[in-house]
């Protein structure tokens, strides 16, 4: 019987990347759910058996400017009560943190760009394992708080809570591992509006996706690989 996968997307470039092939090829039929476009009920992300919910340029507490967001975070808590697997990434990562009643804010500076983690005794014995002294790449500007009962991941200086866990099959990434390097220019036209409020070039992005992104790509690749057969497993 085939497996669902429902995927979160909040921008169209921001989409599942490299774990489209990964999921694809352990069985699930994937199908995007575009959020403010699609309409979120209270079991919207309850039924599928695996649920990504994927990065965007929103704060989860502008629910003023889009509205969408409190029903997305009533979805969200609702799947996670499920114990059923979920990825959060970025957005995602703080929907899911909001979700768990932990407080998600701009954090004092945007990180932007490939740099490295400092993964936690847990992370070390994570999934996470092999990103190491590894860049990943870093694309926001709001924290979250550690959400009561969730094992912390990693960190950076600017991001206490880089990556969470509430169970070993649901995991929150702020930053992103299934970014395709061959299609990040879809990221720098995107997000142009942001790099230039921020003071960034994107000719120093492009040069550090050329440089350093393809060994991350298949270093992430693993890491996402290894979390998406850790379900299987749990499930056997």
């Amino acid at each position: 019987m085939t497996k669902s996968c429902l995927a979160v997307r909040h921008v169209a470039f921001e989409d599942l990347g490299l774990l489209g092939p990964l999921v694809g090829a352990r069985g699930y039929d994937i199908r995007y759910h575009d959020a403010g476009i699609d309409s979120f009920e209270a079991d919207t992300l309850v039924g599928p058996d695996l649920v990504i919910v994927l990065g965007g340029p929103i704060g989860v507490y502008e629910t003023d400017a889009y509205p969408f967001i409190t029903s997305e975070i009533a979805a969200v808590a609702a799947r996670l009560q499920t114990d059923k697997p979920t990825l959060g990434i970025c957005l995602g990562a703080q929907m899911m943190a909001a979700a768990l009643g932990a407080r998600v804010a701009p954090g004092p500076a945007k990180e932007i760009g490939w740099a490295p983690l400092t993964l936690s005794e847990a992370g070390r014995r994570s999934v996470l394992a092999p990103l190491g002294a590894s860049p990943v790449l870093h694309w926001h500007g709001d924290n979250c708080e550690l959400p009561a009962g969730c094992k912390s991941l990693a960190s950076t200086a600017h991001c206490p809570v880089q990556a969470f866990a509430r169970t070993p099959a649901q995991l929150a990434l702020q930053f992103h591992l299934e970014t395709e390097p061959a299609r990040f220019e879809a990221w720098l036209v995107g997000h142009t509006v942001e790099l230039n409020k921020a003071g960034l070039d994107p000719r120093d992005l492009r040069e550090q996706a050329r440089t350093v992104g393809p060994a991350v790509r298949e270093i992430g690749r693993g890491v996402l690989a290894s979390w998406l057969d850790s379900l299987a497993g749990a499930a056997a």
